[in-house]
């Protein structure tokens, strides 16, 4: 008297999730990108019509990078472009100024955006 057990649903997962995980990282990749790509430009439209910082939302931009830990993005003014050391300044104010917050809100807008686009690469390369 013997078991029988049949795993053949057991390795369609498994080929499944091997499949997805090689397909994974680079489908996050794309969307955190995009994403940043998105903040980067919102930023920037935000930022702009300032008569004493025409300049500025050109500064605007991103570095991704793709780590140990996963794909990421830096994004914001880059002070070695011109104006682009006002930053801080016309984010958040001074004394003199107030705050045109832009940055944050642009990053607030994408932040649903990204998660959704986050979620549709993971189940894509589910399968499901």
């Amino acid at each position: 008297m013997g078991i029988t057990v049949d795993t053949s649903q057991l390795n369609r997962l498994a080929a499944t999730l091997d499949t997805a995980g090689q397909a994974i990282p680079d489908s996050v990749a794309e969307v955190i990108k995009r994403g940043a790509l998105n903040i980067k430009k919102d930023a920037a439209r935000r930022a702009s019509g300032l008569a004493h910082a025409p300049a500025y939302p050109r500064s605007i931009s991103f570095d991704f990078a793709r780590g140990l830990s996963g794909p990421s993005a830096e994004i914001g003014p880059d002070k070695g472009r011109r104006q682009g050391a006002l930053g801080n300044l016309i984010e958040y104010g001074s004394v003199n100024n107030g705050p045109r917050p832009h940055l944050g809100p642009a990053l607030d807008a994408e932040a649903p955006k990204l998660q959704r686009y986050l979620e549709d690469a993971v189940l894509r390369a589910l399968g499901l």
